[in-house]
């Protein structure tokens, strides 16, 4: 055994100063500028990182430590206490690339020799990658305002498809700026039916809403995981995705964020593109913020058309209630008049009757306007008419509209004009009806959006499917679409819009141009 007291303490260790050249390699690793500087400007020592940098950005270094001399000066030789170390902290513009730098002199408590008092250390970040993140944020904050800028010209002149579709644009554009996609595909949920509804897309095939998806965490792809979850999903390689359903041919990789609306997912939005891992985290972080926007922007412009809707139908009422009294009034009078008229008086009573037979109009269009989009108006004027449209007799002509009054309306109508009608109560019979009756059965098909079961872009697809040279004309009260099948049809060929309640003459003039080609020349 070695010689020594039992129980005595080894010696401590000797921990010698690295040598210089790995006490420069050290500081080469720390991933942060360092230099020792005087108070001039000039550079004693630095490490790697800053004598990379480009000579305006050294002079820049520079001129921050004559700045930082002249708002902290060295204590002068002999004067009494010690100085104090502070710190100066400013942000530095490279071309493309962010600093941060932070000044500290040299002080007594630093414990380096007297020759280096009054130095100034330097330390400079890269901050590039937050700078850039900032700057996105704040860009996607702006996008966000655009979204939800609502103009009131736009609002005045514009229905709901035009609106929505001046929506789409703006998303497309920003969210292509943004995240630089190839594909994009915005889903909303329908509460009635549970389904992921497509609304709006870009670059998108035209199979590619074949699947019928809807919130599940299996079984109906990364949409249907996301919008069951709420959690964003990054998916660099589809094809060994097991989530993924198969969707636009050549796409390699997607990112897919839910749609909030407060804590409630209404919605995802799914970005694709042709390279593998192309999205990154931080895009993740920018799609989810931007996300937020689009669901606002969407449920504004529901709320202004469930808004309208409830005003016009409001006003309407409110008309008829106010003209009520003043029509029993003139009905009265007429009665009174009648009553008085000398016997054989032809002249006059032809004249009563034709007031009465006014109010009788006026009764019946107060009704229609106060019914809103469940009635047409101009029902009595249309049926007047007797003998067949040139245009219009002959033609194949399937009406699908789960209100009786409508469907019945438009089939006599176009029945008088010799059209062929096919009459469905609902959008699945009109579905079943354009199935049944084999390729390029009908000639138009006039479908309601808002039906119980299927929607109208269900039925304009099924129409484009088996008759697809017909053209097709939707109908909506109001313009409420809450499935978003004007804007999803539009972009497929939808050929008119007609927003109850309407005039049966412009119905009749759309159908028309339909039938001859004009609404698709529009």
């Amino acid at each position: 055994m070695g010689g020594g007291l039992a129980g005595a303490e080894p010696p401590p260790p000797v921990v010698r100063a690295p040598a210089p050249h790995l006490a420069s390699h050290l500081l080469d690793l720390i991933g942060e500028g360092v230099a020792l500087a005087t108070r001039a400007g000039a550079m004693l020592s630095a490490n790697e990182l800053i004598r990379r940098l480009s000579p305006g950005m050294m002079e820049r270094l520079s001129g921050q430590c004559r700045q930082f001399d002249r708002d902290h000066p060295q204590p002068p030789p002999g004067a009494a206490g010690v100085m104090l170390p502070v710190r100066a902290e400013v942000a530095l513009g490279d071309t493309d690339r962010w600093y941060e730098l932070t000044i500290t002199p040299v002080t007594e408590a630093s414990g380096l020799d007297e020759a280096r008092l009054g130095h100034l250390v330097l330390v400079l970040r890269d901050v590039t990658a937050a700078k850039r993140l900032q700057q996105k944020i704040n860009a996607i904050g702006q996008a966000g305002n655009e979204l939800l800028r609502l103009d009131a010209e736009v609002i005045r002149k514009n229905n709901a498809h035009e609106r929505l579709k001046l929506l789409e644009s703006k998303i497309v554009r920003i969210a292509q700026n943004l995240l630089h996609f190839d594909h994009l595909a915005i889903r909303l949920l329908d509460e009635r039916t549970g389904r992921l509804e497509l609304v709006i897309g870009h670059n998108l095939p035209p199979d590619f809403d074949s699947f019928v998806i809807r919130p599940a965490l299996e079984g109906h792809g990364i949409s249907g995981y996301v919008a069951a979850s709420g959690r964003s999903y990054l998916c660099d390689d589809i094809a060994s995705d097991a989530l993924y359903l198969p969707g636009v041919v050549g796409a390699h990789s997607s990112l897919t964020v839910p749609l909030r609306l407060q804590d409630k997912v209404i919605g995802i939005m799914n970005v694709e593109s042709e390279k593998p891992a192309a999205f990154t985290e931080e895009d993740r972080q920018l799609g989810e913020i931007f996300a937020r926007a689009i669901a606002m922007a969407l449920h504004t412009l529901d709320l202004l058309v469930v808004e309208r809707s409830a005003t016009n139908q409001s006003i309407t009422g409110r008309v008829a209630t106010q003209l009520k009294d003043p029509i029993e009034d003139i009905a009265h009078e007429v009665e009174v008049l009648r009553a008085e008229l000398p016997p054989g008086d032809a002249h006059a009573a032809a004249h009563l009757k034709r007031i009465t037979d006014d109010l009788a109009a006026i009764r019946e269009r107060l009704q229609e306007c106060a019914a809103g989009p469940a009635s047409l108006l101009g029902v009595e004027q249309a049926m007047a008419h007797k003998g067949p449209d040139p245009v219009i007799a002959g033609k194949r002509i399937l009406i699908a509209d789960d209100e009786p009054r409508i469907r019945k309306t438009i089939g006599d109508v176009l029945t008088a004009r010799g059209g062929v009608t096919t009459i469905c109560e609902d959008g699945a019979k009109a579905i079943v009806a354009l199935e049944r009756a084999g390729a390029d059965a009908f000639d138009l098909v006039i479908s309601d959006i808002r039906m119980p079961d299927r929607n109208g872009y269900e039925v304009f697809a099924a129409a484009k499917k088996n008759s697809p040279s017909a053209p097709v004309i939707l109908m909506t009260g109001f313009g409420y679409d809450p499935h978003h099948s004007i804007v999803r049809a539009s972009q497929e060929g939808l050929q008119t819009v007609l927003f109850k309640p309407f005039q049966v003459e412009r119905l009749l003039d759309d159908v028309r141009k339909a039938l001859t080609g004009d609404a698709a020349k529009k």
